[in-house]
Parts: structure tokens; sequence; C-alpha cells
């Protein structure tokens, strides 16, 4: 996962999409693959085999765009975003969902834009930010009737719950950033200090630009098919001990799954992740007001320790849990406590 990266490589690949989540047509890796129809202002979603409170739906995202939205849990559960890492897109997360429901949450998420079956944005290669993914929750969330929330961002999504905190603080009650990156454009340093030798790699690509990061991606995306049991292998170096430990049953299927899913429209939706990584975020982490959690593990090789380091430095207020003896992923065993905190934080009683 840039934050989710790997070391299998191979020919494009036709990936069959799993009946238990959408039912659309499978389209091979490349750019600007379809995604689905747009029109109207939502496609009737399905129920999940694999999670039967999970519903899918398809909504309007401005007049070019939609979003493929994942709703999961009890009804009257209160909302909980979470925003998935890189390459990731939104399906059942047994982990979450389960910790979720026990502590009277709802989970929604949606696939970001290239991932899944949400359209690309037009201006992904160029300009777009992560701050721009505010707008779009917000979107989310009105088509869904719901107004204040509670959000956790993981890896890749760790900088989309600060810019819900930053940019929708009418809304957002309490933010959680798990793992996240550290913006670039800001970080004193080299973001890519401490990272395992492939997110090294992946990132100098981004910083070569468009054309050396589409390469980059084009000879990797054998990925998008990786299985639960390849997983752990796929990630090479960015999976230590402790990550390899804890990438089995539950935990390897959701990570297989979601990967699978981003890759139905080739690697649009990985390529722009990574751009609004490097790219200013849109917006200021200093002005954040919104009580925020930040965890990390001081094992992990895909994110740097440092970079929570520098988030917790920045951010007023944030309370920082540098957990000893974790990793990117063995860190998800810890959902449970943060989403007591981050019900406390929100005053969700």
């Amino acid at each position: 996962m840039s934050d989710v990266h790997s070391s299998i490589v191979g020919e494009s690949i036709g990936i069959e999409i799993a009946e238990d989540h959408m039912t659309r047509a499978a389209v091979a890796p490349g750019i600007g693959a379809p995604a689905v129809p747009s029109g109207g202002d939502s496609v009737v979603g399905r129920r999940s085999k694999r999670d039967p409170g999970a519903r899918t739906v398809i909504i309007q995202a401005g007049n070019d765009r939609t979003l493929e939205v994942l709703d999961a849990g009890p009804e009257d559960g209160f909302p909980l975003v979470y925003h998935h890492g890189t390459p990731q897109a939104a399906v059942p997360f047994p982990t979450l969902e389960r910790a979720a429901a026990e502590h009277g949450l709802r989970v929604i998420s949606y696939s970001r834009p290239g991932y899944g079956a949400s359209s690309p944005r037009s201006d992904g290669a160029t300009t777009a930010q992560v701050g721009d993914d505010a707008a779009d929750t917000a979107t989310v969330l009105d088509h869904l009737g719901v107004g204040n929330f509670l959000t956790i961002g993981w890896s890749g999504g760790g900088p989309r719950a600060l810019a819900c905190a930053a940019l929708l603080p009418d809304r957002c009650l309490a933010a959680a950033c798990c793992v996240g990156i550290a913006p670039a454009a800001e970080y004193d340093g080299d973001i890519r200090d401490g990272m395992a030798e492939e997110n090294v790699a992946e990132y100098s690509a981004i910083f070569a630009g468009v054309e050396e990061l589409e390469a980059f991606l084009d000879i990797r995306k054998g990925f998008f098919a990786v299985t639960a049991e390849q997983v752990a292998e796929g990630l090479g170096a960015l999976a230590p001990p402790v990550d390899r430990a804890a990438l089995t049953g539950e935990l390897a299927e959701y990570l297989a799954s979601s990967v699978n899913a981003a890759g139905r429209q080739g690697i649009v939706g990985w390529r722009d992740d990574d751009l609004t990584h490097t790219r200013p975020w849109g917006f200021d982490l200093s002005e954040i007001r919104v009580p925020v959690s930040l965890w990390q593990g001081r094992l992990d090789t895909m994110v740097p320790f440092a970079h929570v380091e520098w988030l917790a430095a920045n951010i007023a207020g944030a309370r920082a849990h540098l957990v000893d003896g974790e990793g990117h992923i063995s860190l998800m065993q810890k959902v449970p406590a943060i989403l007591e905190e981050l019900r406390q934080f929100g005053g969700v009683v």
C-alpha cells in the first residue's frame, strides 16, 4: 500500500470481481478503464455475501463522477467513516466492523476516485489534493442522510481522516489517523527516509513525475490479483515479521479483497492516490481544532515512525500513541482501543 506495495509483478491480468462485492464487469488493469454508468442519483445497492449487514451503492458526485459506497453495521449506530489505504477499495472489513458494532458504531466507507467502481477525477494526474476527499466524504454522508460523524483513516487513508477534521469541523467530531504518512510538501526532511526499499522506489517514481510513476506501477499491477495466501510475500520488506504474523485468516482475506477491488480500473486510482500524497494537501494541519489521535507502530517499515512524530508536533492537541512491538498491519489488532478513544474524543456515549 504505497503503503501496501508489492514485489509481485507481471503482465496485465484480468480480475474477476467476487460476486459478494459488486456485480460489474471486470476490466484488465490499465489507465482510464470504464468505471460504472453515470446518471441518476444512485445505483440500487446489494447486500454482501461476505457481510450480509453491508450494502454497496453507487452515488453521484457532481455531474461527471460516481462514488462506490459501502454502508455496514447497525443502522442506528453512530456513523464512523473509514478511509482505506493505498491501493485499496471499499470492501467489507470484518475486523473493523465487528469492533465498531460493539461500540455502537455504523461503518461507512467509499472507494476513492479511480478505485473499485468510483470514477477517476479528471484532475487526478495534475492538481487533485487530499483535501478533495473531504468534499467526497461530505457528499457520501449527505446522500445517506448523515450529519455528525467520527472518522478513522489507515495508512493512505490517514491524511483523509485529517482532511475531514480540518475541512469538516462542524460535522467531524473526532479523527484517528493510523499509520498515516506526513505531507511531503511540509515534512522536515525526505519522507522516504526509513521506508523499506519498495516504498523508496515508489516514492522516487512519484517525485520523478507522472510518466515515471505510471511506468513503475504498470510493472507492478499484478498485485491487483494477489490472494490472501500471497499478501505477506507480496509485500516483501514492507512487511516485517510482526506484520507477516498478523497477515493470516480474516485480515489477510480483507487486504487481498480490498486490493483486488482497487484494480478494477487499472492503476489510475493507485497513481492518483500516490500523487496526492506528495502535493500540498489543501489544508493547514496546524489549524485543526477537532480532537485527533495518532497511532503508529515502532516496527512499521511502510510509513516511518518519524512521520507520526512530525504529525504530533504539528497538530495542536493531538494524542500520539507510539506502540512498541507493532508494525503497519499488526497495529490493526488495536482497533477496539482506537475506537474506544475515538468515541471518547467525540463525546459519543
